[in-house]
């Protein structure tokens, strides 16, 4: 998949929940700072199961946590 196809609302949606940290997001769905870091920067793509955890802890749908534009 070509770079920056996938974006994501990740920083603001973390803000909207108590300004919560990047290591309080990865605690809470077991994965490192560094990538919640990387997916922030769009330099990484999440697997199924760590968007849906994404989506499941910030309390919304997945689509906006993740936008695919083709």
């Amino acid at each position: 998949m070509p770079k920056g196809e996938l974006r994501n609302q990740i920083r603001r949606l973390r803000f909207e929940h108590g300004e919560m940290t990047q290591q309080q997001l990865a605690d809470r769905v077991r994965c490192t700072r560094q990538t919640i870091i990387a997916l922030e920067q769009g330099k990484y793509l999440p697997s199924l199961a760590l968007a849906f955890r994404l989506a499941r802890i910030l309390g919304v749908p997945i689509e906006e946590v993740f936008q695919y534009r083709g």
